[in-house]
């Protein structure tokens, strides 16, 4: 089991949603947390709440410079073993409407930030990562977001689909190349969750009906609920190059 006292642990678009929840798990297990997010308000929130051990640093992670300012304020407060991956964007869209094709430019985005950014993240932090010494068996640990779109993608989701596919898809090859360096690297794929990229754009009565469609628990996941299962993956050894879907068992339907 990776000990997380005193060491350092990477959070992108930690100030808010599942990022926040996963942040606050990691600091409540003895980590300095450092947290890359666009938003300097919800930073200075986050910083404020959790006080100490914390560090925030404005950036996009599709920006190098950015993604690297953050692992060098990381790697400063301690060796860093844990990236959790959860910047990222769900701009809905239909290939043709009206006869009219996407702009390309509106694929491209999606793709670029929750994919590209995804990537970034992991090939800056990992030369920090595997330079640390061992901690029993292991000497860090990757979860990255990907979304249960990456199986079940809906009408107005091709883009957030294949991003969060590739996302999927970059698991097993990550895990593999990073294995001799006894890092592991595993991926969660939430269904619906009480985030803001959900609840700013839906009314509660919508909200409600989305939850319905969920088997058992019959409601929305909760944020802790996604950062419980990366405190896991953490602590479980044998969690590795897998995609696991946290969802109540949904399977999306076309639309």
């Amino acid at each position: 089991m990776l000990d997380l006292t005193g060491a350092s642990a990477l959070v992108t678009g930690g100030a808010s949603g599942l990022g926040l929840s996963a942040a606050r798990r990691l600091h409540a297990a003895g980590a300095f947390v450092t947290i890359l997010d666009m938003s300097p308000a919800a930073g200075a929130q986050v910083s404020a709440e959790l006080r100490d051990r914390v560090a925030f640093v404005e950036g996009d992670v599709t920006n190098s410079e950015s993604v690297g300012a953050a692992v060098d304020r990381a790697r400063d407060l301690g060796p860093l073993r844990v990236l959790v991956n959860c910047a990222g964007i769900g701009t809905p869209g239909m290939i043709l409407r009206k006869g009219v094709p996407m702009p390309l430019e509106e694929f491209e985005r999606v793709v670029r930030v929750n994919l590209i950014g995804t990537f970034n993240a992991i090939r800056l932090a990992a030369p920090a990562m595997v330079a640390t010494d061992e901690v029993g068996e292991e000497r860090g640990v990757i979860v990255n977001t990907a979304s249960v779109a990456a199986f079940d993608g809906q009408i107005g989701q091709a883009a957030y689909a294949a991003s969060k596919a590739g996302v999927a898809g970059l698991t097993l090859p990550l895990a593999r190349e990073f294995a001799r360096a006894k890092v592991r690297v595993a991926t969660i794929a939430p269904g619906l969750f009480e985030t803001p990229m959900l609840l700013n754009s839906l009314s509660q009565e919508y909200r409600d009906a989305l939850g319905e469609q969920v088997p058992h628990p019959s409601r929305l996941g909760v944020p802790d609920e996604y950062a419980a299962l990366v405190m896991h993956i953490i602590a479980n050894p044998m969690l590795n190059g897998e995609t696991i879907r946290l969802d109540g068992a949904i399977r999306m339907a076309p639309r």
